[in-house]
């Protein structure tokens, strides 16, 4: 069994995906006008890239990494986790959505300083940035990892001016200043474009090595064949849940952390908020939902192929802490050609990319909008300009971005994170019940957001140091936290005084709470349709240069035709976009 190891035909495609990111940034950076452009797409975001945006910044190196280990282990389990996206993208179609819409909101965490005060936004705002700042460096660390392993050179020593770093350092330095640079440039559109860009890299990326696995397995019998003997080879128990996904408290615990991940964080917010109206939102958790369905069984039942493709992994990735999670990145070395090979690699770097494009852009806009306006406002007596808080929103992304990219530095000297993120998340989960609660009840006083949630933190704290149910850790956390939130946050009812002054901003909530946000006022953008044509340009682009890679040299296992199946995908998918962006002559009618 052979792997293509990464060539300079690879590097190549890395390098251009690179450019076409920060071209993205650039081309982003002229449709910011002023900060709500910055933050929020002036609110003119079509749902369709929205969506797409949504969806594919829930990817990270994780999903192809650990979640493909977990996948590799547990089989048909890793259906209900990794497809459980579609049932809170449902509830925000029928909920949440449009009453986050509704809002009328300018950053996310203003939602706070509306239902509750302006205390519990500057409590969230300080609490969150350590968390998320935490959150990139270490999405960072582990796709870094990742990148440096699958280009060969993570052992390697590079001398720079006179500074000797790993290989793992330098792609921290380089891929977290790629990162900094779109995101700093170019706002939420960037990050929308972007994440544009990279649902279609993951999409087809998926598509080619989903029917290539099973026909693979298949021995030269078909596609049909591979499934049938998945089916007839696989473990014991393999197509049954098992071990932690057959235990009840564990599903239930996951499907609050979903529910809560995928409807009331922050980046989802403000993806919410940058469309035209609520049914633009409603259309883009419908979209996130269906792609939250089919797009994880791409991947998933291609990495079951691989426990029979390679039923002793540990064997070939000796190194490896858990050499399962390998299972995705060795079917990929398999059965990809050069070319390919690259566009694997760059689908992993857009997908941690994408996630941590989501926390930059909400912890610029609050900054920004919740902590620096105000309290200009209040010493300086009037509002700063329009520049200043541009300056400011750009600073704080440079800043987090630094901050991040040191953390991902210094991870390896405490151990890696990949076994503290899943205890460290579910503590900081505890952020996200008072915000769900007070969306849906509105009758608690203004103290009741900090006070569920300082308790929740308390007791999950208090109950870890106790080393109380120690080997169930997620589902301790998740559960206490989910309790204590929630009896204090209605418990706290008993006090909410409705002609409390301070209650002003949640009266006028209620009512904008119950006031559709419509498009009435539809006028004609072409800026809508430059977009597009963005997207279908970046298309054709990378479909041409796969094409070209078929006269790369290829494999028995891993033909260059492969590279011209997905070259031809790509290209099609350019001269729809392309076609689609061709401005009318003529506004459209609206009713």
């Amino acid at each position: 069994m052979t792997f293509n190891t990464v060539n300079f035909i690879d590097y190549i495609l890395i390098a251009l995906y690179f450019v076409i990111i920060i071209w993205v940034g650039i081309f982003s950076a002229r449709k910011n006008k002023n900060t709500d452009d910055y933050f929020k797409g002036g609110g003119k975001i079509p749902w369709v890239l929205a969506g797409l945006s949504n969806w594919v910044s829930g990817f990270s190196a994780f999903m192809f990494v650990a979640a493909a280990g977990f996948t590799y282990v547990n089989g048909i389990g890793a259906v209900p986790i990794f497809t459980s996206a579609f049932w809170a993208y449902l509830v925000g179609y029928f909920y949440f959505a449009k009453r986050w819409r509704r809002s009328r909101i300018n950053s996310p965490l203003q939602f706070l300083t509306r239902r509750f005060s302006s205390s519990t936004t500057y409590f969230y705002s300080v609490t969150a940035i350590i968390p998320q700042t935490v959150g990139i460096g270490q999405g960072l660390y582990i796709l870094c990892i990742f990148v440096s392993t699958a280009l060969g050179f993570s052992g390697q020593m590079f001398t720079i001016n006179g500074f000797e770093m790993s290989g793992f350092q330098l792609s921290v330095l380089i891929v977290g200043a790629v990162m900094i640079i779109y995101t700093v440039i170019g706002g939420i559109w960037a990050a929308v474009l972007s994440d544009a860009v990279q649902s279609v890299i993951i999409v087809v990326m998926t598509i080619i090595i989903f029917p290539v696995s099973f026909m693979y397995l298949g021995q030269g019998s078909g596609f049909l064949a591979g499934v049938v003997r998945l089916w007839n080879e696989a473990p014991t128990g393999y197509f049954a849940l098992s071990g932690q996904v057959a235990n009840p408290l564990f599903l239930l615990s996951y499907l609050i952390s979903i529910m809560l991940g995928y409807n009331v964080a922050w980046a989802q917010v403000q993806r919410y908020h940058s469309v035209p109206d609520e049914k633009g939102a409603q259309k883009m958790a419908l979209l996130c939902a269906v792609l939250s369905l089919l797009g994880p069984l791409l991947w998933i039942l291609p990495v079951m192929a691989s426990r029979i493709i390679f039923p002793d992994i540990t064997t070939l990735w000796p190194s490896f802490a858990v050499p399962a999670e390998a299972s995705f990145v060795s079917l990929a070395l398999l059965l990809l050609p050069h070319g390919m090979i690259g566009f694997v690699v760059s689908a992993i770097l857009s997908a941690t990319l994408g996630q941590a494009n989501d926390a930059f852009n909400w912890l610029a806009a609050t900054t920004t909008r919740d902590i620096y306006v105000p309290v200009h406002k209040r010493y300086a007596g009037s509002e700063p300009s329009e520049k200043t808080q541009f300056n400011v929103a750009r600073l704080t992304m440079l800043v987090v971005g630094v901050l991040g990219v040191m953390v991902a530095w210094y991870i390896p000297r405490f151990g890696g994170a990949f076994n503290f993120a899943l205890e460290y998340y579910s503590l900081v989960a505890a952020f996200s019940m008072p915000v769900a609660l007070g969306m849906i009840y509105r009758k608690t006083p203004w103290w009741s957001g900090m006070a569920s949630c300082s308790a929740a933190i308390i007791v999950a704290v208090t109950l870890m140091s106790l080393g109380v149910w120690k080997e169930y850790a997620f589902i301790r956390n998740m559960l206490s936290e989910s309790i204590v939130s929630a009896v204090v946050f209605f418990g706290s009812a008993y006090w909410f005084d409705p002609e409390d002054p301070r209650h002003a901003d949640l009266k006028q909530l209620e009512i904008d709470l119950h006031e559709p946000v419509i498009e009435t006022n539809v006028t004609f953008d072409p800026g809508a349709f430059a977009v597009y044509r963005l997207l279908g340009q970046v298309c054709l682009v990378l479909g041409a240069v796969l094409v070209i890679c078929i006269a790369v040299p290829g494999t028995d296992v891993a033909p260059s035709t492969v590279n011209g199946v997905s070259g031809a995908v790509l290209l099609a998918l350019g001269v729809a976009l392309l076609k689609y962006s061709h401005v009318p002559s003529r506004p459209p009618i609206t009713e």
